[in-house]
């Protein structure tokens, strides 16, 4: 079965007369996945470590390990900063933003537009920073924690 795009979706939603029924039908389309599983998922599928993942995202090496035991929920810009380390592409990056409970990169947000431009470029971190510096836009926060 093909997975359905968001606004099929919506608009089975809409001329749905039996929610149960929809729900039945669609149960494979769900976010069912929770948000350690998925990056467990991603790290086995990239063939990487939970430390090439600290060194990558610039987040402190205890911070990162919480996230993916799923101990810490973590602020957007880290989980930006565990895509940048992980070097996802800007679907498995809005998959992971949905799972977390955080909004999407939305292309009409200067800021955000910038931080997919740079994902899909495969750009480091310490890129991705200078690059929202040189727009006066606020830096990926990656303190430790």
């Amino acid at each position: 079965m093909n997975e359905k795009t968001t606004d099929e979706l919506k608009h089975e939603i809409k001329s749905a007369t039996d929610i149960e029924d929809w729900l039945a039908k669609n149960q494979a389309n769900m976010l069912s996945q929770r948000l350690p599983e998925y990056l467990e998922k991603l790290l086995e599928q990239k063939n990487m470590k939970k430390a090439d993942v600290v060194r990558r995202s610039q987040l402190g090496r205890a911070y990162v390990y919480k996230i993916f035991s799923g101990e810490k929920v973590p602020s957007r810009d880290k989980l930006l900063a565990i895509a940048c380390g992980l070097d996802l592409s800007d679907e498995e990056t809005q998959k992971m933003l949905k799972l977390s409970g955080n909004r999407e990169l939305y292309p009409r947000d200067k800021r955000d537009a910038l931080i997919l431009f740079a994902l899909q470029r495969k750009k480091s971190m310490i890129e991705i920073n200078e690059l929202l510096d040189e727009h006066g836009l606020d830096i990926l926060n990656t303190t430790k924690e």
